[in-house]
This record gives structure tokens, sequence and C-alpha cells, in this order.
């Protein structure tokens, strides 16, 4: 049983997926969020288990872990960013991440993931960033501050337990469920399954350049990376990047989503973005060595996807 904490949330929903279709049973936690999207709630209480967990709570991590003999935990669960006060986003982030950590070492679970972000590159100029290169103490980003400090108080545990911890810096997704809109690439897909004009206000970065480059997966493939990750018998490395292992630009975005919407009303600026970062996509070869992984899902086949889910589910 693989226990995936913030399981109903965008990332884990497509995560617990991916493990009911190799043929493993999950156990997924939640705190007040519920949702039921038709590709898995059909699994709701038969190969997916729904257990409402308070992760700053030991005992209710620890109970979860033993009552369903979990064998293999994903660490998804973080606060939204920017929604509570530094005080709670330090405590619930740091909490939560020892009791995960302290109930795998007390009921032998064999491996732990911790979901880590492409954001832990923030703070360097350029890439292709690859897990080796030296990260700077600084951060400018919440997302970058605590996936580092993650990274090194989980792998110190490691250390001193003699755990299986692996830390995956996860790319950006698009999707189904995706609902935050802070990426341009789904706020396009919305506007195209809509038929109304994009909006970019608010967005990352705004109104994207043709030439923007983004580490873009599919979700799918997100949750892919994670289950071979999960399972591979042996991992060579404590660190491993998941991304599309180069840079997708906002040009060959649109011009999958006019394959399918020809009219989307969506203007891209033209070029480069001044001052952007050059080649700011992870470096895949080490996740792909170790566990055969590589992105199934170019732009022109994610986004018709994508985008007929929109229209299938408006809300």
């Amino acid at each position: 049983m693989i226990l995936i904490t913030g399981g109903m949330g965008f990332i884990g929903l497509h995560t617990a997926r991916q493990f009911v279709d190799v043929g493993e049973e999950v156990v997924i936690t939640r705190y007040s969020s519920w949702r039921e999207p038709s590709f898995i709630k059909d699994e709701y209480g038969k190969r997916v288990q729904i257990e409402r967990v308070d992760t700053t709570s030991p005992h209710d991590i620890n109970d979860v872990v033993r009552k369903h003999k979990v064998t293999g935990i994903i660490h998804l669960v973080v606060p939204g960013l920017g929604a509570l006060t530094p005080a709670e986003d330090n405590r619930i982030n740091t909490l939560s991440l020892i009791n995960v950590l302290e109930a795998a070492r007390i009921n032998d679970v064999k491996r732990v993931l911790l979901a880590s972000s492409i954001g832990a590159y923030g703070s360097l100029p350029e890439g292709p960033f690859k897990e080796e290169m030296p990260l700077p103490m600084t951060s400018g980003s919440a997302t970058e501050a605590f996936k580092k400090a993650w990274e090194i108080l989980a792998l110190h545990y490691a250390d001193r337990t003699k755990m299986d911890v692996i830390s995956v810096r996860i790319n950006v997704n698009c999707g189904p469920l995706y609902h935050s809109m802070s990426q341009p690439n789904s706020r396009m897909a919305q506007a195209a399954a809509r038929g109304l004009p994009v909006n970019f206000t608010g967005a990352a970065g705004g109104q994207p350049f043709e030439n923007d480059e983004t580490d873009l997966n599919y979700i799918k493939d997100c949750g892919l990376g994670l289950q071979l990750l999960q399972m591979a018998p042996k991992l060579n490395h404590r660190i491993y990047n998941l991304g599309h292992g180069r840079g997708v630009t906002a040009k060959e975005t649109l011009a999958a989503i006019k394959k399918v919407a020809p009219s989307a009303q969506i203007e891209l600026q033209p070029g480069s973005r001044p001052g952007g970062r050059k080649n700011a996509y992870m470096d895949i070869s080490r996740i792909t060595a170790d566990t055969g992984f590589k992105p199934r899902y170019e732009m022109d086949q994610a986004m018709p996807e994508y985008i007929e889910w929109l229209k299938s589910n408006p809300n």
C-alpha cells in the first residue's frame, strides 16, 4: 500500500491513478478538500482509500501508516502559497516533514519520496539544471526556501536513521484539475476550451513571449515519474529531477492549442523575454538511467486531451 499525503491535490490524484493503473493500491490523505474527478472516483473505497489526516499531528500520520500497512510514502502535502502567516507556514511545513519521516521510521516503510521543486534552482542564472549543481543558501521565493530546507533536513535524517529518503525536484505541470492558474500555459488551455479571450493578469510573468521556455510536463507524466521512483528496486541517487528534459516554448504550446481550437483568442508577445534565463529546464538523465522514465506526452498530445477534459468538466 502506497500512502500519498496531499493526495486530494492536483499531483496527488493523478499519481494515485498511475499507481492504480499498474495494479497497486493507495491511500490518499485529505484535510479540508474533497474532489471526485471522473478519472478516479470509481476507485474510491476500492483500490483508493481516503483518510482525513492532519499531517502536523504525529498521531494522525502514524495511525494511518500502521492501519494500512504502508510500504511507501509520497509526501506531497504543502500549504497554499501565501495562504498562511510566515510563522504558520514554517510550522506546518516543518512539522509535516518531521511527522512523515518519523512515521516511516517507526513503521519500517521501505521508501519515502519528498516532493521538491524546480524552484530549488530558482537562484541559478541559467540551466540546464542538474541535481549535482551547488545551490545558493539564499532563496527568492517560499517554494525555493522550503524545498531546499526540506532536502537538507530530510537527507540528514536519512543519514542518521539509514532510511531510504528520496527528494524529487518536480517541474511545472499542466492538465486536468490544475486550478491555481499561475501558469500561463494553463490559462491558454482554459481560454481555448471556453471560447474566451485569454487573460494573463496575475499569471507568472504576465503575457508570455513567444520564446519563453518552461520545463513543462503533462500531469500524467509527473504521476508516472513518481510511480517509477517509488517502485524502483534500487535507486543510485537521493535527488532526482522529474521534468520534460527540455524547454517547451509558449509558441509551441500555442501551436498545439490551435490545432484543436483554431479560433483560440490568444496573443503572445513577439521574441524573447528581456533578461530571461537561458535553458531554464532540468536535465533528466539521472531518472531516465535509473527508472527508464521518459515523458510520454509532447504538447501536441497533451493540449488536445487537456482541452477536451476542460470542455467535459467545466467546473
